[in-house]
């Protein structure tokens, strides 16, 4: 089956404030891309048919401006090789501590070390890839948290609990169980999201091992409290339900916030330090994105 790919050059310079215009034209399809050593980015979208992509590239025209764009937007049909092509020269292996975030299309030649855990990722037009930076810092944070966890207790397998928040894919969920969580779960607002983290944990072996559901940062989070809560989500929302969030920490627990451009790092401190007073915080910065990480006290 034919897919459809539209692809858009822009400012380099721009990356930031046009991945804050996708995040809220919120269509999954969408995604930037971006070559550092040659200095270009692209606004790129696949798309199963022409009728789903008009509505999508109607709003881009309006929203991207002019002095951003280079050149016009390109249309063009690709077939399933193509896809897999296109994907390929974007997306490679990446690891943190000793858990790797691998393409399906090189498992056949990467050599697992040993002691060392892996996530298959098969990128899709609702699929993430764990490349971007926020999710990064999030991955990050979450190796060196059951890095900690396991120096305290010397277990392999451990019954921390942990939400995704926000899931998407489901990568940091299943990183977590890849990991020796036990008790994990995510959630979405979006059913598509939570499909592809089914799907996504079927790839991966670990079907049944995590909790999917449907749901929002209110009715995901009611009644609910974690030792490590996991929030890859844009700062105003995340600012919106800090109260919510925070609730759900348990004593001694930890929240890991993402989706936070750098420029905002402050603006999200100051809110939930208005609503934690005395919780040790602490921040990392990727390229133009930042980290929060709040610890709970005992």
């Amino acid at each position: 089956m034919p897919l459809y790919e539209i692809k858009w050059e822009v400012q380099a310079e721009a990356v930031a404030e046009i991945e804050e215009l996708i995040a809220v034209i919120e269509d999954g399809r969408l995604m930037m891309l971006e070559d550092k050593p040659s200095s270009r980015a692209w606004v790129v979208g696949y798309f199963e048919d022409r009728a789903g992509l008009e509505p999508v590239v109607e709003q881009l025209t309006q929203v991207l401006r002019s002095e951003w764009r280079r050149g016009e937007l390109e249309t063009r049909e690709l077939a399933d090789q193509d896809w897999r092509d296109s994907y390929k020269a974007h997306f490679h292996a990446w690891k943190f501590g000793r858990l790797h975030w691998v393409p399906i299309w090189e498992k056949e030649t990467f050599q697992l070390p040993a002691g060392d855990a892996v996530i298959w990722l098969d990128p899709g037009l609702a699929f993430g890839t764990g490349n971007h930076e926020t999710t990064r810092l999030c991955c990050e944070r979450l190796v060196a948290y059951a890095e900690s966890r396991a120096a305290t207790t010397g277990q392999s397998n451990r019954t921390e609990t942990v939400i995704d928040a926000g899931c998407g894919s489901g990568i940091l969920a299943l990183s977590a169980v890849k990991l020796g969580f036990t008790a994990v779960s995510g959630f979405d607002n979006d059913p598509e999201a939570v499909r592809v983290s089914e799907e996504n944990a079927v790839l991966n072996h670990v079907s049944g091992q995590v909790r999917f559901t449907q749901g929002d940062l209110t009715s995901g989070l009611q009644g609910r409290q974690v030792d490590l809560l996991l929030a890859n989500i844009q700062a105003d929302v995340l600012m919106r339900f800090a109260r919510e969030l925070v609730g759900a920490v348990a004593p001694g627990g930890q929240l890991v916030l993402s989706g936070i451009l750098a420029v905002e790092l402050e603006q999200v401190r100051l809110a939930f330090a208005e609503v934690t007073k005395t919780w040790p915080m602490a921040s990392r910065t990727l390229g133009e994105w930042s980290d929060l990480v709040l610890d709970r006290p005992r």
